[in-house]
């Protein structure tokens, strides 16, 4: 059986041009950005302490070896003075610690600067997301954008700490441990170890590259299987009402399925690299090591000057038995990068003109003149839609389902823009205004208001966060909600759930009628506001309603007529197109296409209310 999701991928987020290189560059951008100035020389700091580190780290050894070598040579001599010998040792323990000890001093001051690195990357993807067109929005899912956006923050950490703090120190301990083993001991040691780092080096590169790819497979598993639980989880009302728990239980554990088969592949992978890389190891010891004990037994070195070669090249080895997990990091952090700076080079499909004009002082005035638009994958939209609404009066746009009545709605508060003609508010065009003060003046209410899980207080006053409580209060009155709101036991800190949840439809609709009265837009747009309504329900909604659009001018979608018969003007859509246009008695008078929708609902009506 097919399966019915298997469609093209809805959150794929095209990752902008990249590799390591490029990463870098973005990150050292990052970094020099102005909101990170107070923490530059922290940055400083922390690489001064890193190079340090990297420098006691093969110091030690050497004066470790050199206190054995004293103490050996010291050995069977009567009342010898072993102070020398002891105070070396101890400086070249204390150095070591010092050396192991620094990194952490680093981590700790370092840590601050990375979260707040990792929090402007995340504010940045999440501002831009929100300023992108409303046609993203409703083709990606929540679960995998939150994911990109996650991975990009988390891959910025990854790179700044394993480059400048583990790759960068690696190569200048290895320079300096080569220049130590040939200077003070023996050159074919330098070789050997180089050789070492080289072939280990390269054959981490290799397999890496290897489970990169591997990783990449696991990502997108992981993120179908986020998606899908958020995506459940989210929509659980219609899971259930269709009695589709079953159903998606098994798609969470397909997509869970796919997912621990990649992990389990990359997981493999991880092992054969460990074992590779202590063969290296271990293969390079023997052999530096070797060379050290032929070199004592022909007298070119002392027994302090083995364990000093052994130390130094275990200190060089330390930070390499993470190298492959390092640079797995390292490759997944750019291609989680590129995702997030794909994501932030996208533009919106509906953006502000160069020159936008803000809307002030808004009267109220909205004009069609020809418009035409079609969405993406539909064959009608609307086409040749006219209409003029003065300030303050009313216009209602009634019609089958499908026939473009919301798509007006959208085009005026510019979610899209037109394919043709105009959309105008107080005689200037909305493509020429900034979609801010556009929006601010229009207030909307649509058939399924949803609201934040916060509370009432919060989402009434969601449109203008400074009201003050008697403002509020004033709104949810004049909404016909006060009464309901100071009966409840938390009163206005009660919490309405997830999307509003745990109100019930009508109240959540004087929800969203509050919101829009303490806003006070010069325009109310009302999108099938009480289709959704019983009857009961619906006549309070109405009431609040019409206090909602006294003294403003209000655009209304409807499916019951009786709604809309005291509108100042309707328009009846059919295919997109205005067949009838005038008042409801007019279009009565007409006794055509309004007449014979208001005698089909009237019919429904009595039949009804016979039963």
């Amino acid at each position: 059986m097919a399966n019915p999701h298997a469609t093209a991928d809805p959150d794929r987020i095209e990752s902008a041009d990249g590799g390591i290189g490029v990463s870098i560059t973005r990150i050292l951008k990052l970094l020099a950005r102005p909101e990170l100035a107070r923490s530059r020389p922290v940055m400083v700091l922390a690489v001064l302490i890193t190079l340090a580190a990297s420098v006691l780290e093969v110091i030690s050894p050497l004066i470790i070896g050199d206190a054995i070598n004293r103490v050996n040579d010291i050995a069977g001599e009567e009342g010898a003075p072993y102070a020398t010998a002891a105070l070396y040792l101890m400086l070249g323990v204390g150095i070591r610690f010092a050396a192991a000890g620094l990194p952490q001093v680093r981590d700790m001051l370092f840590a601050p600067v990375s979260q707040h690195a990792q929090r402007v990357a995340c504010v940045d993807a999440f501002g831009h997301a929100q300023n992108l067109s409303l046609n993203f929005h409703q083709t990606r899912r929540t679960g995998a954008l939150n994911r990109i956006i996650e991975r990009g923050a988390s891959a910025i950490d990854y790179l700044i700490r394993f480059l400048a703090f583990n790759i960068g120190p690696t190569l200048v301990r290895l320079v300096l441990a080569s220049i130590a083993l040939g200077v003070a001991f023996d050159i074919r040691l330098a070789f050997i170890a180089i050789a070492a780092v080289v072939l280990y080096i390269v054959a981490t590169v290799i397999i890496t590259e290897w489970r990169v790819r591997q990783r990449r497979r696991m990502n997108v598993a992981d993120t179908e299987w986020r998606a899908v639980s958020v995506d459940t989880l989210t929509n659980f009302e219609t899971v259930k009402a269709f009695a589709a728990e079953r159903r998606e239980t098994s798609r969470y554990d397909h997509a869970m399925s796919v997912y621990n088969d990649r992990y389990v592949d990359a997981v493999r992978s991880m092992y054969l690299l460990n074992i590779v890389q202590a063969l290296i190891m271990n293969g390079g010891l023997l052999a530096v090591l070797a060379l050290s004990a032929w070199n004592f037994k022909e007298g070119t070195m002392q027994i302090g000057d083995l364990t000093a070669v052994m130390l130094v090249l275990l200190s060089l080895y330390a930070p390499l038995n993470i190298l492959g997990w390092a640079w797995r990091e390292i490759k997944q952090g750019a291609v989680d990068l590129e995702k997030l700076y794909g994501l932030l080079a996208m533009e919106p499909d509906v953006a502000d003109a160069p020159n936008a004009q803000q809307l002030t002082s808004p009267k109220g005035h909205v004009a069609f003149e020809s418009v035409a638009f079609s969405h993406d994958g539909r064959v009608r939209g609307v086409e040749d839609v006219s209409f003029e609404v003065e300030p303050g009066k009313k216009m209602a746009f009634v019609g089958t389902s499908g026939a473009g009545k919301s798509t007006l709605l959208k085009l005026l508060f510019r979610f899209y823009d037109v394919q043709s003609g105009r959309v105008t508010v107080d005689g200037k065009d909305v493509r020429d205004l900034e979609q801010a003060s556009l929006r601010a003046a229009l207030g909307l209410v649509p058939q399924d208001v949803v609201l934040f899980n916060d509370t009432l207080r919060a989402n009434i006053a969601y449109g203008k966060p400074d009201a003050s409580d008697d403002e509020i209060r004033d709104a949810a009155r004049r909404a016909q909600l006060l009464e309901f709101i100071e009966k409840l036991p938390d009163g206005w800190e009660t919490r309405v759930g997830e999307r509003g949840l745990k109100l019930s439809g009508g109240e959540k609709q004087r929800v969203g009628i509050a919101r829009v009265i303490l806003n006070n837009p010069a325009i109310l747009v009302l999108d099938e506001a009480t289709s959704a309504l019983d009857s009961a329900t619906e006549a309070a909604v109405q009431d609040a309603l019409e206090e909602a659009s006294r003294g403003r001018t209000t655009l209304m979608v409807a499916h019951r007529l009786s709604t809309v018969r005291n509108a100042d003007e309707i328009i009846v859509l059919q295919d997109g197109r205005v067949v009838e246009r005038g008042s409801h008695s007019a279009l009565l008078a007409k006794d055509g296409e309004y007449a014979d929708m208001w005698a089909r609902q009237a019919a429904q009506d009595q039949l009804q209310a016979a039963e």
